[in-house]
């Protein structure tokens, strides 16, 4: 198999080199000839040659995008599974063959980050950190998992992986989708109800948990708006890992501040970092991450591998695995 010349552009935020550049850097060190991306340094130079490129998060923007192709590049590999913060357009109309980490790579630490805020707010477990901080015992009494409804909206693989863990909690499962699911993991799962976009307002009045697992498209923006947010039940409990702007942001505080909704966990947000000072976010019922719910060393080994395997496959002349062709439109 023949030796790639590869550029690598790291996020912007250093911090993140630890692990995701670090593992994608050894990894693709070891089979192909591997340069590293210098935002101090003229653009247009540093791809000369290059015949590849893996782009971590998503951040290679129009101008790179030019450069690129001006160059002769012929592959981008997208270090992340959602494409709304990735120029499509622009990579595949410039003639550059262009991949994504499919979403079963982050799919355990997705499902494991919403099973958490789950766990969380049943054990009201903010509340019972302050009860402790001022040496109060005993209270608050906590939320049984067990019988309670879970709506799952998007059963693509983080959406089956939290099923698995729900099941073992005896929660019943409720779930929407917009393709059909294979009977094998729907008798593994043991989803009680798997309904279409149009049940969605039925699982969103039943359940007492609500997991959004949804790409952010057009259609899918602020599918949880305020009045599905009015359906929910006032002790529900809504749970985001997905994307920010699938929920109406401003409807959904304005519940939690009310009181007219039980809870929230959030990882993502329609502006990123958000303004932490908001009153929301200093409820004992809202839980909130910084958008690190796929975030975990499994899910960087994973994402490493798989642009090694596509550059491998690229090398050998066969087809690259999550190849994106456009958009995602709904």
């Amino acid at each position: 198999m023949r030796q790639l010349s590869v550029l690598y552009i790291p996020h912007p935020t250093a911090n993140l080199t630890v692990p995701w550049g670090n593992d994608l850097v050894r990894a693709i060190g070891e089979h192909h000839n591997l340069r590293i991306f210098d935002p101090y340094q003229p653009a247009g130079a540093q791809f000369e040659g290059i015949e590849a490129v893996v782009d971590l998060g998503g951040n290679i923007d129009a101008d790179l995008v030019g450069a690129a192709a001006r160059a002769g590049v012929k592959f981008v590999q997208a270090q992340t599974n959602g494409l709304d913060h990735v120029a499509v357009d622009k990579i595949v109309g410039a003639g550059m063959m262009l991949a994504h980490c499919p979403g079963e790579l982050s799919s355990v630490a997705l499902a494991e980050s919403a099973m958490m805020f789950m766990l969380v707010f049943s054990a009201q477990y903010n509340e019972g950190r302050q009860n402790f901080d001022q040496g109060k015992c005993y209270l608050p009494t906590g939320i049984a998992l067990e019988g309670r409804t879970l709506g799952i909206i998007g059963l693509g693989a983080s959406g089956v992986e939290l099923a698995r863990r729900a099941n073992s909690f005896a929660m019943k499962i409720m779930a929407i989708d917009v393709r059909p699911i294979d009977q094998e993991i729907l008798d593994e799962i043991q989803v009680e109800f798997l309904g279409g976009p149009d049940d969605l307002d039925e699982v969103v009045a039943q359940c007492d948990f609500l997991s959004l697992h949804l790409h952010l498209t057009p259609k899918t923006r602020h599918i949880i708006d305020a009045r599905r947010i009015g359906l929910m039940k006032s002790t529900a409990c809504l749970v985001n890992v997905a994307r920010g702007d699938l929920v109406d942001e401003q409807a959904l505080y304005e519940a939690l501040v009310e009181g007219s909704l039980g809870g929230a966990g959030l990882d993502a947000f329609a502006r990123e970092p958000p303004d932490q000072t908001l009153p929301v976010y200093q409820l004992p019922n809202v839980y909130v991450t910084p958008h690190t719910g796929g975030s975990s060393d499994g899910t960087s080994r994973r994402r490493a591998q798989f642009a090694v395997d596509n550059l491998d496959r690229y090398a050998r002349g066969e087809a690259i695995q999550a190849r994106v062709t456009a958009p995602l439109r709904n």
